[in-house]
C-alpha cells in the first residue's frame, strides 16, 4: 500500500467507463422516473375515489413491491425474453415479427430495465400520493364543485399543488436510489454491464473495480465521488423547488 495524493480521483474524473455507468442510469431513471410517477399517480387518484373493495385494490397493486428483487428480475427476465409468453403473444398478434433478444440490444438494456422497476416499485409511490390526497380537506374540493369546476380542474388547479411535499419526496429518493442501482442488473448481466457494458451502473462499476480487480482504494474514491454527486443532485432538486415557492 503506498500513497498516490489526488490521483485516483484524477482518475474517476478521466475514466470513461465511470462515466458510461453514469449516463446508462441517467437514461434508466429519465425513463423509469418518469412512467413511476405517472403510473402511480394515477393508481392513487383511481385507489382515492374507489369505494367498493378499497382495501382488496390496494393489497394487489402493492404486491410487486414486497416480492424479491432478484425474483422479479428473473420471473419477468424470463416474460419479456425471446422465448417468454410477452414476445410470443406479440408475434401471434402480428405486433413483432421477429423475437427480441432485448439483453443483447444496447439501445433496450436499460429502457426494458426501466420497466420492470416500475412495476416492481410504483406501489411505493401510490402509498405517497394516496397519503398526501388523504390529508386534504374534503371542502376544498366541495367549494371548487360549488363554483362549478369539473373534477379534472379540481385535480390539477386544487389537488396536484398541494401534493408537492410528496413529489419532492419522491423525485429526490428516486434520483438516490436510481443512482444506486445494482440488483436488477447484476441478476441479468455480468459485472461489467453485459454487452458493450450497456447494463453498466455507477454501484456494479464499484463493485466490479474494488471486489473483481482489487483495486480497492480506486473504488472507495468512485465511492465518494458518487456519493458527492447525489448530494448536489439533491441539493439542487431542493433548491429548485425552494425557489419556485417563492
Amino acid at each position: 500500500m503506498r500513497f498516490i495524493g489526488i490521483e485516483n480521483w484524477i482518475e474517476v474524473l478521466t475514466d470513461s467507463m465511470f462515466w458510461k455507468s453514469m449516463a446508462n442510469v441517467i437514461y434508466n431513471q429519465l425513463i423509469f422516473i418518469s412512467l413511476n410517477f405517472f403510473i402511480s399517480l394515477g393508481v392513487a387518484i383511481c385507489l382515492f375515489r374507489i369505494r367498493k373493495f378499497g382495501s382488496f385494490f390496494r393489497t394487489v397493486y402493492f404486491m410487486p413491491v414486497v416480492t424479491s428483487v432478484v425474483v422479479v428480475m428473473i420471473v419477468l427476465g424470463y416474460i419479456t425474453g425471446p422465448e417468454g409468453p410477452m414476445q410470443i403473444t406479440l408475434m401471434k398478434w402480428g405486433l413483432l415479427k421477429d423475437p427480441i433478444f432485448w439483453k443483447m440490444e444496447p439501445p433496450l438494456i436499460m429502457p426494458v430495465l426501466a420497466f420492470i422497476n416500475t412495476w416492481k416499485w410504483f406501489g411505493i409511490q401510490t402509498v405517497i400520493f394516496l397519503g398526501g390526497l388523504s390529508t386534504i380537506p374534503a371542502s376544498y374540493a366541495e367549494a371548487a364543485e360549488l363554483d362549478g369546476a369539473k373534477s379534472r380542474e379540481i385535480f390539477w388547479k386544487i389537488q396536484f399543488p398541494l401534493l408537492k411535499p410528496q413529489i419532492i419526496f419522491i423525485l429526490v429518493t428516486n434520483v438516490i436510489n436510481g443512482l444506486q442501482m445494482f440488483t436488477e442488473v447484476y441478476v441479468n448481466f455480468d459485472l461489467y454491464g453485459g454487452i458493450r457494458n450497456a447494463g453498466l451502473t455507477p454501484i456494479l462499476y464499484i463493485y466490479a473495480t474494488g471486489l473483481d480487480k482489487f483495486q480497492m482504494g480506486y473504488a472507495s474514491t468512485m465511492g465518494m465521488f458518487l456519493g458527492i454527486i447525489i448530494i448536489v443532485l439533491t441539493g439542487i432538486q431542493f433548491f429548485a423547488f425552494k425557489r419556485n415557492e417563492v
